[in-house]
């Protein structure tokens, strides 16, 4: 039932009728895995701010993908600055996850997913590994 209404969502909201589904899909399940590759080695680096530079970085690779990477990357990105404003509304104090981080963020999710190189967000030192 859910994968039916999600096929349904693109079809008639995305105007995906130009490509064959099974590769939007894929596409976008590629940009998923994508996008969770840059939270796990944001998690992992735990580098000083590098937030912006893994924002960029999981964007760009997801919309590298093709289309449906590049909608799923602004899905994840968007929801998840949302769900991040929604949960300091119950934080006390500065979550750091205030209305100009979030702001900032997206600017660094657009300029992944437009294909500009993540390394502009790049922090000094940041690992190659990364």
């Amino acid at each position: 039932m859910k994968l039916s209404m999600i096929t349904i969502f693109c079809f008639l909201i995305l105007g995906v009728s130009s490509q064959n589904w099974g590769t939007f899909l894929r596409e976008a399940g590629q940009g998923a895995q994508d996008m969770w590759r840059a939270y796990t080695d944001m998690r992992e680096a735990r580098y000083k701010d590098a937030d912006k530079y893994f924002h960029a970085r999981g964007n760009y690779d997801a919309a590298r993908r093709g289309p449906g990477g590049a909608w799923a990357a602004k899905v994840i990105s968007d929801a998840r600055e949302d769900s991040q404003r929604f949960t300091d509304l119950f934080k006390y104090g500065d979550s750091g996850h205030g209305v100009e981080d979030s702001r900032a963020d997206q600017i660094a999710n657009e300029h992944g997913r437009s294909g500009k190189d993540p390394n502009d967000f790049r922090p000094p030192g940041l690992p190659e590994k990364y």
